[in-house]
This record gives C-alpha cells, sequence and structure tokens, in this order.
C-alpha cells in the first residue's frame, strides 16, 4: 500500500507531492556521481566511501551555508535553477580555504508547498553546483511547512564535506611581510548583502526587468547571476605553486574576510586602483548613495576569493589560474600591521 494521509493533506502536506519531487530529482543527482557513492537517494542516510590513497592523515573539513535573501529575486523573477548552485559555492568555496577537496554535498529545502517541478528545477542547480564542485550530492531533505512558510517561497540551506591531508592543511602562519595576494574575479554580487541590495533598489518585478546597457542585461539577471565555485583552479593551483592562505570574499567584504587568512601582525595593502570592481558594484553604490567603505565592507566589490603567495610564485600562480579559465590579478602585498586591510 503506497503511503497517503488525507488528514495530512488537508493540513497542507501532500506526502505524494514529495514522492513525485523526489523521481523528477533523480535525474539531476544522477549526474553528481563519483566513485565514493554508496547509496541512492531515498534511504535514511547517504553512505560515501572515503577513498584516502596517497593521504596520509586525514582530516575531514565541513562547511554549511544557505542562499539567503537573495532568494528574494529568485522568487520575483520565479527563476529557481540556479540558487541551487549558489548553495554549493557557500560550503565549497569555504572548504578549499583550507586546502580540502569537497567530497560530497547534501541540501536542505524547506518550502510553504512542494510543488514537484519547483523543487526539481531547485535541485538541477544544487547538481550543477556540484558537478562544478566535483563533489557527489549523496542526499537531502525537503521539508513542506504550511502555515510557516508562504506557499509560493522556500528556504535552501547545505552542508558539505571535504578530506585534506592534516600536512597539506594551509597554514597562515607561514606568511611574512612581502608575499603578494591574488584577487580572483567575482562572477557578480555572489550570494551576500542582498538585504542591503534589495533595500537600494526597492526591488520588484518591474525594476528588476529593467534592461541595464552597462550591465548587458536586466537587474534581475545581474542580481541573481550564480556565484562562482573555484573549487577545480584552486585545486589546479596546489599543484602549481606553494599557496599560503586562502581568502572566501562573502558577507563582510574585504574587511571582514581578507583578516580571516592573516596571522597577527600582518595586514595586506591593497591600492585602490588596482580593485576591478564590476559594474553592478558601481550601480549599487551609485543608487544607493553608499560610502564606498561600506561597500567594502558589505560586497566581494568584484573579488570573490584571494590567495596568497611567495611573490617568487607570482607568475607561476597566474599563468595556473588563467589555465584554469579565471581572470585573476595581483591585488596587494603583505605588510607588517595590525590593521587587516589597507586600502589606499
Amino acid at each position: 500500500m503506497k503511503s497517503f494521509s488525507e488528514s495530512y493533506k488537508e493540513a497542507g502536506v501532500d506526502v505524494t507531492a514529495g514522492y513525485r519531487a523526489v523521481e523528477l530529482m533523480k535525474q539531476h543527482v544522477a549526474r553528481t556521481a563519483t566513485s565514493g557513492i554508496l547509496s541512492g537517494i531515498g534511504g535514511f542516510g547517504g553512505l560515501f566511501e572515503l577513498d584516502i590513497t596517497g593521504i596520509k592523515k586525514p582530516v575531514l573539513v565541513s562547511g554549511t551555508d544557505g542562499v539567503g535573501t537573495k532568494l528574494k529575486i529568485a522568487f520575483l523573477m520565479d527563476k529557481h535553477d540556479t540558487v541551487g548552485i549558489d548553495c554549493v559555492a557557500m560550503c565549497v568555496n569555504d572548504i578549499i580555504c583550507c586546502g580540502a577537496k569537497p567530497l560530497f554535498f547534501l541540501d536542505y529545502i524547506a518550502v510553504g508547498k512542494n510543488y514537484p517541478e519547483k523543487v526539481a528545477k531547485i535541485v538541477s542547480g544544487i547538481a550543477d553546483g556540484c558537478v562544478q564542485a566535483g563533489c557527489a550530492l549523496v542526499g537531502g531533505e525537503t521539508a513542506e511547512m504550511p502555515g510557516f512558510y508562504p506557499v509560493d517561497e522556500y528556504d535552501l540551506a547545505g552542508f558539505s564535506v571535504g578530506v585534506v591531508d592534516k600536512d597539506k592543511i594551509l597554514n597562515p602562519d607561514s606568511q611574512k611581510a612581502g608575499d603578494v595576494m591574488i584577487g580572483i574575479k567575482s562572477s557578480g554580487v555572489h550570494s551576500n548583502g542582498f538585504s542591503l541590495v534589495r533595500k537600494v533598489f526597492a526591488v520588484t518585478e518591474s525594476n528588476l526587468s529593467r534592461y541595464e546597457s552597462h550591465l548587458g542585461s536586466t537587474l534581475g539577471e545581474a542580481l541573481l547571476t550564480p556565484t562562482k565555485i573555484y573549487v577545480k583552479p584552486i585545486l589546479n593551483l596546489f599543484n602549481a605553486c606553494n599557496v599560503k592562505a586562502i581568502s572566501h570574499i562573502t558577507g563582510g567584504g574585504f574587511y571582514e574576510n581578507m583578516p580571516r587568512s592573516l596571522p597577527k601582525g600582518l595586514s595586506v595593502k591593497i591600492e585602490r586602483a588596482a580593485v576591478d570592481v564590476l559594474p553592478i558594484f558601481e550601480l549599487i553604490m551609485k543608487t544607493g548613495n553608499i560610502p564606498e567603505r561600506d561597500m567594502f565592507n558589505t560586497f566581494n566589490m568584484g573579488v570573490g576569493m584571494t590567495v596568497v603567495v611567495d611573490k617568487n610564485d607570482v607568475d607561476k600562480a597566474l599563468a595556473s589560474l588563467k589555465a584554469s579559465g579565471e581572470d585573476a590579478y595581483v591585488l596587494g602585498e603583505l605588510v607588517q600591521s595590525d590593521e587587516g586591510v589597507i586600502i589606499c
């Protein structure tokens, strides 16, 4: 007998919609399969066999995050197939900062009403992100919560686990004055600062559909551009040179994130002219009349990730990142100071 409860359905939860959503998402989950997967979706846990070949002292590294209020843009545009990439990116980009390779990912989708086709679109984006990161989507949860979320809205969060050899965990203390910080270009706003973005543009369907010539797209398309996933380029970079530290530039911008990878007594000195600020940030600053200091303390400003290398390794690092398809450039230099970030 198939599981079905008329009483539960009358309360707003349709279990059959959940089964339908699982069937629709299976094709997307299958695209993320790696050699470590031991179970399919639908069980009580996702099984993954850890291959530690060549790893002397395996250390697991975990990361969890959500998409935040960027989802409000997706709701207004009725576009749900890219926010999953954001969810994966926010987790795996953090994991790679330790030097770890992401292994698998799980998602959590909470909905006001389960529309199977919409859930499948969300999962398709999650699968895209997992493919970009080279990790497997081993499971997840879709929770229908009527009365808690509006029927046309949802929340999306995720969790990822990676592995690194203990001897290869990045050690920020190895940095010294004179080392160089390289910036890797972002794809846009990524998934941070959207409470301010929504206030600045007073977002509505009509505002989001407005074409912005200097952006080369509508405002909504620019804002919904998925977060760039840096995993594979950074893994290639590890083979090209000695990477001393990595920062994922998320909420808090330059001033909060860069110091997280700097040891006490060192700061990074950045010339403002060296920062290749993307047009979307110029538009946000101008429209909202936001002080530049606040912009750099809220957004990535066009730099989604930074890496620190010895000055003698700069050319090798830039060549490796370029070969991986990344737009990277020298952003600044480490100096003796306790200010954290110095933009001059």
